[in-house]
């Protein structure tokens, strides 16, 4: 199983002998920068001399010679065309022929999300890579190495073979406020004496060298680092390494912001550890041979666009595919908004990755606003009202742990207010939107993120918006279940209102743009786990957060992502859920081992079977859900995992929603006594039918404009160089 995206295209007519040609670095309608390493596959007797391969009509036969594990040959092909570019392949003394269309793109995108969200802040600069180049943000790519030190240890223990050290010392994540162990390497300059070895999966033990690499793609900064000792080779799509074991750990940063700019921060990497360790492994992949790589729009915090995440993702794969040779496979990793990138790229884009350990997940943006939104409006209900709530009542209205969730999170992820959900440290005042002073100002809501996906409400000039609140009847369990009385009930229901296009709250329910609605299902932004998610291996990881303080991270989200998996087939996933405070590496260390000989098996299937069925079949034996006490003592019985560790719900789960959280607007029924499991009178039925003059959501029909997605690897808006499939 190699995480390469391989397009095969066949000889014009089938007959022996034939050609085939591939592209290795990606799609072969997806390329950027110019080049693109392709490989060409023949009979037995193809050689590089009797291979001919012409590139726009340019002679490329050079380019072109075996590979380690190829049973063909492999070339890169540069200097290509921005658009469509032809590849033909012949066989000298031979009929045999193939062609290939390669349609390339620039360097600094766009590739499936058009245009560029602008304006567009460059932050080159705040990372050391000197001022921009030009307004797309490029900079100099710039390699550097590190090394790790024996000297500037954690714990204070012996630091000689880092392999053996890892566990008993920490090496692998989680270090935060601990000693920077890396040291800068002058790869011209005498070794110094304080390096420290590793060993790899491999079972190589190399000096623990890093080679760093930092540059821009797709407009964002991008880093990858791997174990490489200066004056060696580099590993090459014609050169395996002796460090480097094939593998790669993509990393995606938490957070949900709305962009503007190219981000601070890179993937899910560690900053203050020069970007060489990851935020949930530290610096146990690297250590252990894997590649590390991200990208600063490869972080929700900067920019909350799974499109611009993917399109980023693939082209930072690209590059590294052409300069350092295919990928065995690519795992995730992530916490929080770093979750929802891993759930929805694996799921709409899939090849990218191969599997994901998603930490404290959340299945997608959307999902995770309309909680947010539902927090505020409960807050404004329950705070107008002439009824008092106790905290207690207001807990249960919301679903949550604690009443405190809504109120800490409610303003910080909202995003639907069009100028105070923008980025403080970078957006300034006076690019923001304002309905009189700066009109044309940045709008920094989901819906205007995903621009290119949801289209203009031709009535307003700005993003169509897909959420929903007709009909919904807050705290319906909460009433139900004798928490709260029928008199707050209604009082809730009547003040919740809606939000208008720039986010004010008003008294009117919010009714979703139907357009908007359907392109949410269609597009893929509710991820449905049904596509390439469904086959991959997935390991759900949870610190348990619940409680006062209100940590955005609650359970049900993650629970809410396992439901749809599993509504798809499951199987693939499995979930462990943590006492908060056992360190983040200590469990991740773990989950990584595990996945590696997952797919590690996978790719050594050859018997019949489809991906699914062999990432079922080969999941490692009495791998199954399970929990974890603070010393790290595995549980695998439900009931001991539930009553240790209580899942909750939210707003919408209360109002009597599904488990899968994916109707954003419901289908209405007409007020139904048999709703209320406490006693109602006709005059009080008469009251919520003034409030719900339309109907209230009627859960046991699927949602207007539900549907499947429309499929994977789609482009937006819809382009020929990126078809749906």
């Amino acid at each position: 199983m190699a995480s390469v995206l391989t397009v095969p295209v066949a000889a014009q007519q089938k007959a022996a002998p034939s050609l085939d040609i591939r592209a290795l670095s990606t799609k072969a309608e997806l390329v950027s920068g110019g080049d693109v390493l392709l490989q060409i596959d023949g009979p037995a007797n193809l050689t590089a001399k009797s291979l001919r391969v012409m590139v726009n009509g340019k002679d490329e036969s050079a380019a072109f010679k075996p590979a380690p594990g190829s049973m063909g040959l492999v070339g890169l092909v540069t200097g290509l065309n921005v658009g469509s570019n032809s590849i033909q392949a012949s066989m000298r003394g031979s009929k045999a022929t193939a062609q290939l269309t390669v349609v390339n793109h620039p360097i600094t995108g766009p590739v499936l999300y058009s245009p560029h969200q602008t304006p567009f802040i460059c932050e080159t600069q705040a990372v050391g890579l000197g001022a921009p180049l030009d307004a797309d943000c490029s900079a100099n790519t710039k390699v550097e190495y590190f090394y790790r030190s024996t000297s500037v240890g954690v714990g204070g223990g012996p630091q000689g073979d880092l392999a053996a050290a890892d566990n008993a010392n920490g090496f692998g994540g989680g270090r935060g406020a601990q000693p920077n162990p890396f040291k800068p390497l002058d790869p011209n300059a005498p070794r110094p004496t304080d390096i420290a070895m590793t060993m790899t999966t491999e079972g190589k033990t190399v000096p623990y060298i890093v080679r760093r690499e930092m540059g821009t793609i797709n407009r964002a900064i991008y880093s990858i680092a791997f174990l490489h000792e200066p004056g060696t080779p580099l590993p090459s799509p014609w050169n395996t390494s002796t460090a480097w074991n094939g593998r790669l750990v993509y990393t995606f940063g938490g957070g949900v912001a709305w962009g503007y700019h190219q981000g601070r921060t890179i993937g899910g990497l560690n900053g203050n550890r020069g970007n060489l360790e990851d935020g949930q492994y530290g610096d146990y992949p690297v250590a252990k041979g894997f590649a590390l790589a991200g990208s600063s729009l490869n972080v929700f915090g900067t920019y909350a666009n799974d499109v611009v995440s993917a399109e980023s993702m693939m082209m930072v794969k690209e590059h590294f595919i052409e300069e350092f040779g295919p990928i065995k496979w690519t795992i995730g990793s992530g916490r929080s908004g770093g979750s929802m990138q891993q759930h929805m790229i694996a799921n709409n884009y899939p090849g990218l990755l191969d599997a994901i350990v998603p930490t404290a997940s959340f299945a997608d943006v959307m999902t995770f606003q309309t909680s947010m939104l539902d927090c505020e409006l409960l807050d404004h209900a329950m705070t107008t009202s002439k009824q008092p709530f106790t905290t207690e009542q207001k807990t249960a209205v919301a679903g949550y742990s604690h009443w405190d969730y809504c109120t800490n999170n409610k303003l910080r992820y909202a995003g639907v207010a069009s100028d105070i959900n923008c980025d403080a440290n970078t957006v300034p005042p006076s690019m923001r939107f304002d309905p009189v002073s700066k009109p044309d100002g940045v709008r920094c809501t989901y819906q205007d993120a995903y621009v290119a996906v949801y289209g203009k409400d031709a009535k307003t000039g700005f993003a169509r918006r897909p959420f929903d609140n007709v009909g919904v009847q807050y705290g319906l369990g909460a009433f139900n279940a004798g928490r709260i009385n029928f008199n707050q009930f209604l009082d809730i229901n009547r003040l919740a209102g809606g939000y208008d296009v720039n986010g004010n709250i008003i008294a009117a329910r919010m009714t979703a743009d139907q357009d908007a609605l359907r392109i949410a299902y269609e597009s893929g932004r509710v991820n449905d786990g049904a596509h390439g998610l469904s086959m991959i291996p997935v390991i759900d990881m949870r610190p348990y957060t619940e409680g006062p303080g209100g940590n955005v991270h609650d359970t049900f989200d993650g629970v809410i992502a396992g439901n749809r998996i599993n509504a798809a087939g499951g199987g693939n996933r499995i979930s462990r859920v943590y006492e908060e405070s056992v360190p983040l590496f200590r469990a991740q260390d773990d989950n990584l081992e595990i996945l590696d000989k997952w797919l590690a098996a996978v790719a050594a299937d050859t018997a019949p079977g489809t991906q699914r069925e062999k990432v079922l079949r080969d999941k490692p034996a009495g791998l199954a859900d399970s929990c974890f006490t603070a010393k790290l003592e595995e549980i695998k019985d439900p009931a001991k995992c539930k009553a240790m560790f209580p899942v909750y719900g939210n707003p919408r789960i209360v109002a009597g929603g599904p488990a899968t959280a994916d109707i954003f607007k419901c289908e209405l029924k007409p007020i139904d006594k048999s709703d209320y499991k406490r006693p109602v009178t006709d005059a009080q039925l008469a009251q919520l039918r003034a409030v719900f003059p339309q109907g209230v959501c009627d859960y046991a029909k699927k949602g207007v404009m539900q549907r499947p997605a429309a499929g994977t690897w789609q482009s937006f808006p819809p382009s020929p160089a990126a078809t749906t499939r």
